[in-house]
């Protein structure tokens, strides 16, 4: 699996358990934006470098 698409599959499952289980309108908005910040993050490094998400965990490097 894509190391990209699993880790934007983790930041929406952590907003939606956000979303659902916290009750303060203002820190459930925070919470959600500081994520949307990491997913955005993510999207930027993954396109300046984009061998690095593309490597499985069990991938290694010819050179080691």
């Amino acid at each position: 699996m894509n190391r990209l698409w699993l880790a934007l599959g983790i930041y929406a499952a952590l907003a939606l358990l956000a979303w659902f289980t916290l009750s303060d309108q203002r820190v459930r908005l925070i919470t959600v934006a500081i994520l949307a910040m990491f997913a955005i993050r993510t999207l930027t490094f993954s396109k300046r470098y984009p061998e690095s998400t593309k490597r499985g965990s069990g991938d290694r490097d010819p050179e080691e």
